[in-house]
């Protein structure tokens, strides 16, 4: 038996001990000399949890990992005093004083010395004009190789402004690339070097399908222009909205990335790319463990496409569309808020050919239940120009079936914007006026008949409240047409006997149309 030193716990205390640390604490409660506590901590075999190594995934993945640096022409630096030369050590020409002496220099004269990532550059004019001089590096990012021959995927952005590309190796070979193809609506872009005959080290995607939050991850890529720096952190979500465009369907990640990881891959512990690192969330400009990544599903279908034709051809509809929210899906009789709704078709577009109409909702495509808006667009966007399908659509409270042949969306498409026509109004009938101020609205005759000019809004209202503003315009209510106060309180009388609480109303606005549902109860 193990004996108390002067009243003092006994050692078996530090026989219990799970950690090498529990031991050295217990050894300082006791007093018992250093020498002793050897023979104790030889005695208790700490076992360490296992700690996941990342090793084997990175030696495995990082000959395909490639620094992209990204040259353009720009004005050579002349050895007499017609020339000039800046250089801002890494800080963005935004990041000067507004009276910075060169930030009006450079105003005055047009020129802005930062590219649009804010990377240094060096400008001076010289014999040749603007745009003539030797190529230099103006960004960089990163890249992989996604194939044998040499095809690199990176992201857009990257690559948009760039004349020239070379793709540094992880062994330090720098080889010339050519631009094969890029999609601004995706952030993707492929490059391919040619390696003369040479078989390039490439990964594979992930399934989507395996990748759950929580999972380990792992960035490759080019931070700070520093090369194969490697980080490790976990999928902290899935399908996060960042409000770049209609396909946002980002992974976050926690792994740090930072400027110069974009277009890096992200790995998951089999060595399978998951995302393309491509945007991170920071106040600061540093990683604050909030980074987003393009899902491996979305790149590689429009890696192929790139590969394939140098362009991506999606499928079009032709519609503008916003969320279905909890009082729109209330106005409209839906049982719950989703689906897409329809704004306005675009003339000649194929919904419009179709017979879609503002007001419709796309509950689903090919039978498969529309989730929101952004939903809709992503799996029209995913379909080939041409493809024939078929539309469910919740009007006028019944579901219908609608069949359409997809168009080709216009490299430059746009939502279909309405014209704002508003002029000084004439006064509405006292009732119907009365009416109307309940919701907030005080409205006026537009100047071509169509629709109610809104000419005030009272800001404690529901109107207010739902971004109404003055100078826009009622189209419909309920979808149904209206050119006066009355034809509105016809249309909200009717829903409220139908047991409705709230009205859709149409408004048109210089930026387009939208929805918005209003609360009728204690209409007359």
């Amino acid at each position: 038996m193990l004996k108390n030193f002067n009243g003092r716990p006994s050692l078996a205390t530090v026989l219990k001990a799970s950690t090498v640390a529990g031991i050295a604490a217990a050894v300082l409660a006791t007093g018992v000399p250093l020498e002793i506590t050897r023979s104790y901590a030889e005695a208790v075999k700490v076992q360490a949890p296992a700690v996941p190594s990342f090793a084997n995934v990175v030696d495995a993945v990082s000959p395909a990992v490639v620094s992209v640096r990204v040259e353009n022409r720009v004005n050579p630096v002349a050895d007499n005093n017609d020339g000039f030369s800046f250089d801002f050590n890494g800080r963005g020409f935004d990041d000067l004083p507004d009276d910075h002496p060169l930030k009006r220099f450079f105003r005055q004269f047009g020129q802005d010395p930062n590219d649009q990532q804010g990377h240094s550059r060096r400008f001076g004019q010289g014999p040749n004009g603007p745009g003539k001089g030797r190529l230099r590096p103006v960004a960089q990012g990163s890249g992989f190789f996604i194939s044998e021959d040499g095809y690199i995927v990176t992201n857009n952005h990257v690559v948009s402004d760039g004349q020239a590309f070379v793709a540094v190796m992880n062994d330090g070979t720098e080889l010339d690339a050519k631009l094969i193809g890029r999609d601004p609506r995706t952030d993707l872009a492929v490059l391919k070097v040619d390696g003369k005959g040479k078989k390039f080290t490439y990964v594979n995607w992930a399934d989507d399908n395996n990748v759950r939050v929580g999972d380990w991850v792992v960035a490759v890529g080019n931070p700070f222009g520093l090369g194969g720096t490697v980080t490790a952190g976990i999928v902290s979500a899935r399908g996060r909205d960042i409000g770049s465009g209609p396909y946002d369907d980002y992974l976050q990640v926690d792994a740090a990335v930072n400027r110069g990881n974009s277009g890096g891959p992200t790995f998951n512990l089999n060595g399978e790319v998951v995302g393309i690192n491509t945007a991170i969330f920071s106040p600061s400009g540093g990683s604050v463990g909030i980074a987003f990544a393009i899902p491996a599903s979305t790149a590689k279908d429009v890696v192929a496409d790139l590969m394939k034709d140098g362009q991506v051809s999606r499928g079009w509809l032709g519609v503008q569309i916003q969320p279905v929210t909890k009082d729109i899906a209330e106005s409209i009789g839906l049982s719950e808020p989703s689906g897409a709704l329809v704004v306005a078709p675009q003339p000649g577009s194929p919904g419009d050919k179709a017979g879609m109409k503002a007001g419709d909702v796309v509950t689903a495509l090919n039978g498969e239940t529309i989730k929101d808006a952004r939903d809709l667009s992503r799996r029209i966007g995913g379909m080939q120009p041409g493809s024939k399908v078929e539309l469910s659509v919740w009007r006028a409270g019944k579901a219908q079936s609608l069949a359409v042949e997809l168009g080709t969306l216009p490299a430059d498409q746009k939502d279909a914007n309405a014209d704002d026509n508003n002029q000084p109004q004439q006064p509405e009938a006292p009732a119907s006026e009365k009416a109307l101020a309940d919701l907030g609205l005080t409205v006026g005759p537009s100047d071509d008949g169509k629709g109610l000019a809104i000419t005030g809004i009272d800001p404690d209202s529901d109107a207010a409240d739902k971004g109404i503003k003055e100078g826009e315009k009622i189209t419909s209510v309920n979808n149904q047409e209206v050119s006066t106060a009355a034809d509105v309180v016809k249309v909200l009388n009717q829903a409220k006997k139908d047991g409705r609480t709230r009205a859709l109303f149409q408004i048109q606005s210089s930026e387009g149309s939208r929805f918005v549902a209003l609360p009728i109860n204690g209409q007359g």
